[in-house]
């Protein structure tokens, strides 16, 4: 594959499930040989102009499979996201291989855009094993998916080129179970969040792909615990939030086209920076993924809490 034939997405033009198989269908890039095996992928477009960090940590771990072998699957990664990455561009993926036991692989990926990493991500893979086994309890009492709202029926009357795009080019279904935080805070401002989410579509019977997708929608409102606590949306005037670095483990089998409960909480929010955690489940209960988040979260030096729901109302009146 060439530069030029990594091209871009055009996500308007077909369905976001279909979208999100051809973001993760990486090439190997010709002629391109060093300490690395190098891969190149297309960027996503993004009404921001910048890469979905969801999208290259996805993209990094399809690289990373491609240099193990098929019977090894990812079960933990740790990433740092390192330079914002430009959504008009596609992304070069170069994969150093740094160890292949018996049991386990290890594979360091970077993620470059005009020679610049913009994200640096260590994932290891093992071979299927047997051996002891629990699990956390999936919460009680959570509203099904279907009684809930989607992201088009809240967003979908919105004449803005953000709300659109959350609302029709997403590849994934995201319903919240507690208000969501699109452009107001309403509820308990506890640090917690809990969403389902599934992929519009089907998705082809290839695990790897499934375990990608998943990291790609686990980046979508994990930073969402932290801004329930403190009575945030996602349009607080003059907040700036950016997705420090990513780390998840997947404990069991997964499919993302079936319904998957993402229940998240925050421990500790300071330094302008803050702390999500959230664990997945599938329907049925089980413990599926862990994942852990670290953001950058600025706020106007006068913000204040009491003066917010007053002022979103403005940005959304602007916003329209």
């Amino acid at each position: 594959m060439t530069e030029a034939e990594a091209g871009l997405l055009g996500l308007p033009t077909q369905d976001p499930t279909s979208s999100l198989i051809q973001l993760l269908n990486l090439g190997e890039l010709e002629g391109a040989r060093t300490d690395e095996d190098i891969f190149m992928g297309p960027s996503q477009q993004q009404p921001k102009q910048r890469v979905f960090g969801g999208q290259v940590l996805a993209q990094s771990l399809i690289a990373g499979s491609r240099t193990v072998d098929p019977d090894r699957s990812v079960h933990s990664m740790h990433g740092y996201f390192l330079r914002p990455g430009d959504a008009n561009k596609p992304i070069t993926f170069g994969v150093q291989r740094l160890r292949d036991g018996r049991s386990f692989s290890a594979r360091r990926v970077h993620a470059y855009q005009e020679g610049m990493p913009i994200l640096s991500m260590i994932a290891s893979f093992q071979a299927e094993d047997e051996g002891i086994e629990h699990q956390s309890e999936m919460p009680a009492g959570i509203p099904d998916p279907e009684s809930l709202p989607s992201t088009a029926d809240l967003l979908g009357k919105f004449d803005h080129p953000v709300a659109r795009h959350w609302a029709y080019e997403r590849p994934f279904d995201i319903r919240h179970v507690d208000p969501a935080l699109y452009v107001s805070a309403k509820g308990p401002r506890e640090a917690r969040n809990a969403v389902w989410m599934k992929t519009f579509g089907p998705m082809p019977d290839d695990a790897g792909l499934h375990r990608a997708a998943l990291a790609y929608a686990s980046d979508y409102t994990l930073l969402e615990s932290i801004l329930r606590r403190h009575g945030m949306s996602w349009i607080t005037p003059g907040m700036s939030v950016a997705s420090l670095d990513h780390a998840m483990w997947w404990h069991r089998p997964v499919r993302v086209d079936e319904w998957l409960l993402y229940v998240q909480e925050s421990p500790s929010a300071q330094g302008a920076r803050g702390l999500a955690t959230g664990k997945i489940f599938s329907r049925d209960g089980r413990h599926v993924a862990t994942v852990a988040q670290e953001g950058m979260i600025r706020v106007p030096n006068d913000f204040k809490n009491t003066d917010l729901e007053n002022t979103e109302k403005g940005a959304v009146q602007t916003a329209v």
